[in-house]
């Protein structure tokens, strides 16, 4: 065959980086009182960056998992089948104790190290991080049941993957899911109609379907089903203490936009065998505990979804040429890409904010808590909700290239979407800020002491915090507050952002994201900053590795 051509100007493939390699992501690891796992980070960071990682990420994804209702012989076994690479990223996530094992480390930021961990790990493969964050998030919802607690939440921490339909007290490892929508209420779940009745044991039966089960696969899940005192939580085993299935019924797995390495299914609970988790009748607040933890899950993928991103475009403008110079030295790419890295920053600082008010809330400091309980619903609302919009222009920094699926961006642009859906999407978030602010005043209390910290430091942010005080005074009717509550849950993550990087970022970033996202010297586009913005400080701190000059 005649060699027509040799390729030329096109960027080398993007491996052997760490993850970890972030100073924004370090900084607040070591501020915020994690400084302790830093070497762990960094060691998972490589591994994110690795090939064989990304080989494995990619295996995950090109073959996603199989239901098998029945065996050869028409026996139920409802079984779920994945290819190796999911079994090796799980393994690697329950290792470094990404799931449940903060729950019973005793170190101060604990919680934190894990999240900084679970935002590196989470570029290299996001779909699995759906187990392993409900792995995590049941341990407080199951506290609410102290003899269950103590049996399973010690497995459930277990540093062993341990894959397999075998009874839970059997195995050294535990994966957990959550089994709450159905299809005629969604989001409302107290609308649910699976029903639970006493086996007179202590033990409940399930009746019902469920519309949208997470990681049916898994060996444990909570679930909600209505008895006579009202709507409550339920322990479910996927095989009971004899060895025998539980009536747990896999219809169908859903057939996703992304998430594709993850099942996510329909199913059925036929007399299933139950136990409960907290008071009758109080099974949202129950379960709201496993809720939280997730959507903290929520903000750190969304913001690793960023970096990832932000990563391959820095990566391939700097080696891909145009009109005669390098894409990232030009004048108009430069201002996409800084725009893009001031975004990932913001996401960033806030979701490891977030993280440390886990451990301080632990710990008893209600002032933490509070700030939890109304930055976590606008953190949600917001880093999630951009985290789409970033994917995409990510994606176009690559032309071409970034819309093929060798280049991993279609994969990066699937998934965005499903962390402003998964647990309560944008309205849900919208309305549970509305509540925490007319509910717990001291949320509001702790949110300005937060964001006060940096009063007088820039004239923007003190003027951004006057505003959103003026905004929170149109509370007072109901149907107003309703038609402010996404407006003013953007507003509360924003000034927040604002206050965090102006107290703990360069310059550069947080001049950049005053003068934009709270001045108004902004446009409806990435790569509309002000003209006077410091690109080159900018992303002289955005990038990293080979790609630092």
């Amino acid at each position: 065959m005649t060699v027509t051509h040799e390729v030329t100007n096109q960027a080398p493939p993007l491996t052997g980086f760490s993850a970890a390699d972030e100073p924004a992501l370090l900084a607040a690891l070591r501020r915020e009182g994690g400084a302790w796992g830093e070497q762990e980070v960094r060691e998972l960071g490589a591994l994110a960056g690795s090939a064989a990682v990304q080989d494995q990420a990619r295996w995950a994804e090109e073959q996603p998992p199989r239901l098998h209702t029945h065996d050869r012989f028409g026996h139920r076994v409802d079984e779920v089948e994945f290819h190796p690479a999911w079994h090796q990223l799980m393994t690697t996530a329950v290792e470094h104790g990404l799931h449940a094992a903060p729950w019973t480390d005793p170190r101060p930021g604990a919680h934190l190290v894990r999240a900084a961990k679970f935002y590196v790990w989470s570029q290299a493969e996001p779909g699995h991080g759906c187990p392993v964050s409900m792995t995590y998030a049941v341990v407080p919802a199951l506290r609410a049941a102290p003899d269950l607690a103590a049996q399973y939440e010690p497995l459930l921490a277990a540093r062993t993957y341990d894959f397999g339909l075998r009874a839970p007290l059997t195995k050294r490892g535990l994966i957990a899911g959550m089994s709450m929508t159905e299809k005629q209420g969604g989001s409302d779940v107290r609308a649910n109609t699976t029903r639970a009745v006493p086996a007179g044991d202590g033990s409940y039966r399930l009746t019902g379907h469920k519309w949208f089960t997470s990681a049916p696969m898994s060996d444990v899940f909570l679930a909600l089903a209505q008895t006579d005192e009202g709507l409550s939580c339920f322990l479910v085993p996927r095989v009971l203490p004899d060895g025998t299935r539980n009536g747990m019924r896999l219809m169908r797995l859903k057939d996703k936009l992304g998430n594709r390495s993850n099942a996510s299914s329909e199913i059925e609970y036929e007399d299933a065998v139950a136990w409960p988790v907290g008071e009758p009748g109080r099974g949202v607040r129950t379960i709201v505990e496993m809720v939280n933890m997730t959507r903290l899950d929520c903000v750190l993928g969304s913001a690793a979804g960023m970096r990832a991103g932000l990563r391959q475009a820095l990566h391939h403008t700097a080696h891909r040429q145009a009109f005669g110079r390098e894409l990232d030295r030009q004048p108009l790419m430069r201002s996409v890409l800084a725009d893009l890295a001031v975004e990932s920053e913001a996401a960033t600082v806030l979701a490891m904010r977030l993280a440390a008010t886990v451990d301080r809330s632990q710990a008893g400091d209600a002032g933490e808590a509070a700030l939890r309980r109304l930055a976590l619903a606008a953190g949600k609302y917001w880093v999630c909700k951009r985290g789409s919009s970033h994917a995409a222009e990510a994606l176009e920094c690559l032309g071409g290239n970034g819309y093929v699926e060798e280049s991993g961006m279609p994969r990066l642009y699937r998934e965005a979407p499903l962390l402003s859906i998964w647990e309560g999407s944008g309205n849900v978030a919208a309305l549970d800020v509305l509540r925490a602010l007319t509910r717990e005043p001291a949320a509001l209390d702790a949110y300005f002491t937060e964001v006060e910290a940096a009063s007088g430091a820039d004239r923007r942010l003190d003027a951004a915090v006057a505003g959103l005080r003026k905004m929170l005074g149109g509370l007072g009717d109901p149907e107003r507050a309703q038609l402010m509550a996404r407006s003013l849950a953007e507003r509360l993550a924003l000034v927040l952002q604002g206050s965090l990087l102006v107290r703990h970022s360069t310059p550069a970033v947080a001049d950049a994201f005053c003068a934009s996202r709270l001045d108004g010297e902004w446009g409806h586009a990435f790569g509309t900053l002000p003209p006077g913005a410091d690109l080159s400080g900018v992303l002289g701190g955005a990038r990293t590795g080979g790609d630092a000059a």
